[in-house]
């Protein structure tokens, strides 16, 4: 497991690399990701996009994980994820010229 960001803090630092993104509403989209540093669990918030200046406030809703609901994806796991918030439209998809975009966060409480 992840170390806290702060000694004597909770709070765990998550990052997911997206591979293929779709849009499904202004507020919503479903992604195709790799989990880079977690384990990232269901309720995590992602608030920035690593090398961009977009702000962003998402929660991941949902992981799917060999076509079953799971609770948290463990690093270098793939899956198809929902996330659901603020700034869905700055998400995209990876290109043959473009490297896979980071979306960095925090995982719920325990």
């Amino acid at each position: 497991m992840t170390e806290p960001l702060n000694p004597g803090s909770h709070v765990i630092e998550v990052e997911l690399a997206v591979d293929q993104v779709t849009i499904v509403n202004p507020a919503e989209a479903t992604a195709t990701v790799r989990c880079i540093l977690g384990p990232v669990r269901r309720g995590a918030r992602f608030d920035r996009i690593r090398d961009s200046a977009e702000a962003i406030d998402l929660e991941l809703t949902q992981i799917l994980a060999y076509h079953r609901s799971v609770e948290e994806l463990d690093p270098v796991h793939t899956a198809l994820v929902t996330l659901r918030g603020a700034g869905v439209q700055f998400l995209t998809s990876a290109t043959p010229r473009s490297r896979w975009q980071t979306i960095r966060g925090t995982n719920p409480l325990p």
